[in-house]
């Protein structure tokens, strides 16, 4: 006898940004590939651009905020974001260096994961960086920062930093 078992779904956030080639069409593929391998892409921000954050001589970035429903782990999540980065042809080179493709896991439902080296969740860096809040406040306003207790907009809202994010 088969017992029917509901799949435990999670929503995931994820900050998407390239500065190299047809940074637009890079996006739209990557979207694809996560929406293919990873779980349905539920909603996706509007395109931002900004100056490059840490290693500033470079071109600017096109970022996206997408959330997807996935039955994956966060580490599944990770893994195959960083194989679709390098199916797309990202090289990891420099820290903050330029890049065709970069995925970065933002939140993972109400989760806090922090494995050393591998994943800290939420980003520990996401509250400082207007390129990773504008977007993420556009399509997850309400969620709640598990760590810090205040929801997306009103952080986003009270951030200090000095980079100027453009919606296209």
């Amino acid at each position: 006898m088969m017992l029917n078992q509901a799949l435990e779904y999670s929503t995931a956030y994820l900050l998407l940004g390239g500065n190299l080639g047809n940074r637009e069409a890079n996006l739209k593929k990557a979207i694809e590939l996560l929406n293919d391998k990873i779980g349905k892409v539920i909603t996706s921000s509007s395109l931002y651009e900004t100056a490059a954050w840490g290693k500033t001589d470079q071109p600017a970035f096109l970022n996206q905020a997408i959330a997807l429903q996935t039955n994956l782990s966060a580490l599944e999540v990770l893994d195959l974001a960083l194989g679709i980065e390098q199916e797309l042809g990202r090289v990891r080179k420099d820290k903050w260096g330029e890049r065709l493709i970069d995925i970065d896991l933002i939140l993972f439902g109400d989760q806090i994961i922090n494995i050393p080296d591998k994943l800290q969740v939420p980003h520990p860096h996401m509250q400082d960086r207007k390129f990773v809040m504008e977007p993420l406040a556009e399509i997850a306003p309400e969620v709640i920062h598990p760590v810090l207790g205040e929801t997306i907009l009103s952080i986003s809202r009270n951030i200090d930093d000095p980079l100027e994010v453009k919606k296209l």
